[in-house]
């Protein structure tokens, strides 16, 4: 009787918990980071797509309300700026990250070697910048990894701790597969349409500082020109403002401790 009772409460558990343990329905619907901006220098909102990136452990600012900003960069290729923001970034004494494809890390190992060196974070942008909406869980793992050995091959490097989603496409299959895999996926609050022609430096800042708000992630594009001529006047503006630069490492830690003060 007692081997029939245990038997039976066998199927039962395994029938309960094998959809759990062999599968998870995930929305694939394809998004596209965006959100309402205001110019009342409040942190912008992100409508449905904030809670399911609380849910994965992602990032797109800063909610403490501290008066603070994080500086990240997007990098696919070199086009002679980078040096100049480096260069801004070591005499300010300011952090940032940079999110780099596969291609600049092979082509341009001088100056990811100099990002390591002064202190910046590298994060993984993927090594061919697919999108991984498309992707299979595999893919994802491999478009993540090769960045991982490029970068261990190039600067002694083992591993990318953030990844910013190619143009920003996400699902929430593909925020559990990141968070699965051990990163922490960073969008941004504020940006820059840097791409296509230059308008001057002062275009870049005055599109920055409308949108301002504590807390702010910015995304720029180094290949920019404007965007390194801007970096400057950015940085001391802000600091007469009032904010203070912080890297990713000090908002992964902050949001994981969760201090009670």
């Amino acid at each position: 009787m007692k081997k029939r009772v245990y038997f039976i409460l066998t199927i039962i558990i395994f029938v309960i918990a094998s959809p759990l343990s062999t599968t998870h329905a995930f929305d694939t619907t394809t998004f596209g980071w965006g959100y309402k901006k205001n110019k009342e220098h409040n942190p912008p909102d992100a409508g449905k797509y904030g809670p399911m990136l609380d849910k994965y452990n992602s990032f797109y600012v800063d909610k403490s309300g501290d008066k603070v900003v994080y500086l990240t960069f997007d990098l696919g290729y070199e086009a002679g700026h980078t040096g100049q923001i480096l260069d801004v970034l070591k005499k300010k004494k300011v952090p940032a990250a940079f999110f780099l494809a596969g291609h600049y890390i092979t082509s341009a190992t001088d100056l990811v070697k100099r990002m390591r060196d002064e202190g910046h974070i590298i994060g993984n942008h993927s090594y061919n910048h697919h999108d991984f909406t498309t992707l299979s869980e595999e893919k994802i793992k491999e478009e993540l990894d090769k960045i991982n050995d490029e970068l261990y091959d190039a600067i002694g490097q083992k591993y990318t701790q953030y990844v910013r989603p190619p143009r920003g496409d996400f699902s929430e299959r593909t925020l559990a597969i990141t968070e699965k895999l051990g990163y922490t996926t960073v969008f941004w609050s504020s940006a820059f349409v840097d791409w296509g022609s230059e308008k001057g430096w002062q275009t870049a800042y005055q599109s920055i500082m409308d949108h301002i708000h504590p807390g702010a992630i910015i995304l720029l594009h180094a290949t920019s020109k404007d965007n390194a001529e801007a970096l400057s006047h950015l940085i001391d503006e802000l600091r007469k403002r009032g904010y203070g630069f912080k890297s990713l490492d000090d908002l992964l830690w902050k949001e994981t401790v969760k201090l009670p003060f």
